[in-house]
Parts: C-alpha cells; sequence; structure tokens
C-alpha cells in the first residue's frame, strides 16, 4: 500500500500522557505501517509527563 490506509496523513504526531495508552496508539500505528521519525519528545505538564512520537508513512509498493 502505497498511502496510509481510512485516509491518513502520511505523517503524524501522537501525543499523550507517557503510559499504555499512550504505547499503545504508538504501537497501532507501527503495525498498520508508519516508521518512527526520530526520537519522542518529552515534557512534564506540573502533573504528568507528556510525550510526544512523530511518525511517517513507510510507503510500500503496490504489487
Amino acid at each position: 500500500m502505497s498511502t496510509p490506509p481510512d485516509g491518513l496523513p502520511i505523517y503524524r504526531v501522537v501525543t499523550g500522557p507517557d503510559d499504555a495508552a499512550f504505547c499503545q496508539r504508538v504501537s497501532e500505528a507501527i503495525a498498520l505501517g508508519y516508521a518512527l521519525h526520530e526520537g519522542p519528545a518529552i515534557t512534564f505538564n506540573g502533573e504528568n509527563v507528556i510525550v510526544a512520537q512523530a511518525l511517517v508513512w513507510r510507503a510500500r509498493p503496490s504489487p
């Protein structure tokens, strides 16, 4: 598949608290065919650690 499914963009940034749900969202994007782009950005909002991870679509040649 040369484009992401369901009209998703080729570049995405997933953000959220550093928890299992965030990791699951990133894992699901990787399973769809996205690849990590660089390392995550991490900050602290006074209560929680917040993470942002950029993902890019790995274009696959059509069969």
